[in-house]
């Protein structure tokens, strides 16, 4: 289903890049030296020593706030709208299309493929790239040439609120960004806070159905569904992403089925009808998740994670249900 659309393509990517180290888990962005500490408690902002982590374990520091952003991926190109930075961001890579002023800026290829060429043209002052999804031979060749590469990679929902807070400070859009991460924060917290007895149940995600691909419990996707009391059918397999058979799903028996799904597009799960003997079947736990959502780590994947979160406890009621003598 993904490869009918580059977007979708580029979806898909998320589910399928290689788990790299992730940076933010330890290395806090420094936006000041002590002397800016002291001038912010008279509301007088300092940038001395911007420092980002980058998802090597290394760091990337800039003299003063970037003021010609480039994003190298769309959920990049979002996650800098969050933050409060649009109107620094000149150009971002195809199916950028969130939120809709994204849409308009002009393109320098797309996640997977960079026009180096167009992004000298541009003199941004700091490129946001993609660390498993960009090709690294091109952000060899953009650093380079002298410009600024801020490599990210997110791993854990939490680390979402890290990184817009860490755009703001790139930017020097610190307040704009920290009210948003703070309001992320906020939602995740009254997330895990409202599912953390739940029931544990256990889920298949399907990424895709021919050949059926699915994720193991490093994914953002899985982290975040843990939240929710689900547990990933195929958490401890090696791999961020792998092909799985068909029969190896129908032998787990797994309480609900998830697929990220598009607009106008067959019902990805629809192939499971087919094995009405699985407990996901039966209940018609079969549960489409929006794929621009899910898929993405912006502030939106909480929306759809919100989504999984009503759909498994509605599953755990109707266990109960059952169980209950009439």
């Amino acid at each position: 289903m993904y490869d009918r659309t580059g977007a979708a393509t580029a979806d898909r990517r998320y589910h399928l890049n290689i788990h790299r180290h992730n940076p933010f888990h330890n290395i806090p962005a420094v936006r000041s030296s002590f002397a800016c500490v002291i001038l912010l408690l008279f509301s007088i902002h300092c940038f001395a020593g911007i420092r980002l982590p980058q998802a090597d374990g290394s760091s990337l520091e800039l003299n003063a706030p970037a003021k010609r952003l480039v994003t190298l991926s769309p959920h990049l190109a979002e996650l800098v709208f969050a933050a409060g930075a649009g109107n620094k961001l000149i150009a971002t890579v195809e199916y950028s299309e969130y939120p809709q002023a994204a849409a308009k800026l002009p393109r320098v290829g797309d996640a997977f493929r960079i026009d180096i060429e167009r992004v000298l043209a541009l003199s941004p002052d700091l490129v946001i790239a993609w660390d498993s999804g960009n090709p690294h031979q091109a952000i060899k060749q953009i650093v380079s040439l002298g410009i600024p590469v801020w490599s990210i990679e997110i791993r854990q929902p939490g680390e979402i609120a890290e990184v817009i807070q860490a755009i703001g400070d790139a930017s020097g859009q610190i307040q704009a960004a920290g009210l948003a991460a703070a309001n992320f924060q906020r939602r995740l917290n009254q997330l895990s806070k409202r599912y953390a007895s739940r029931q544990v149940l256990d889920y298949f995600y399907q990424v895709d159905a021919k050949p059926l691909y699915t994720i193991n419990g490093k994914h953002l996707i899985s982290q975040g569904l843990r939240l929710c009391g689900g547990h990933n059918i195929f958490s401890a397999l090696p791999g961020l992403a792998f092909q799985v058979t068909y029969e190896s799903v129908i032998v787990a028996n797994p309480a609900a089925l998830f697929a990220p799904s598009q607009n106008n597009e067959p019902n990805p799960l629809a192939l499971w009808w087919e094995w009405p003997g699985m407990q996901a079947v039966k209940r018609g736990a079969l549960f489409l998740l929006p794929a621009d959502k899910i898929s993405r780590a912006t502030p939106r994947f909480l929306d759809a994670l919100e989504l999984a979160c009503r759909e498994l406890d509605h599953l755990r009621e109707e266990r109960i249900n059952d169980k209950s003598p009439d």
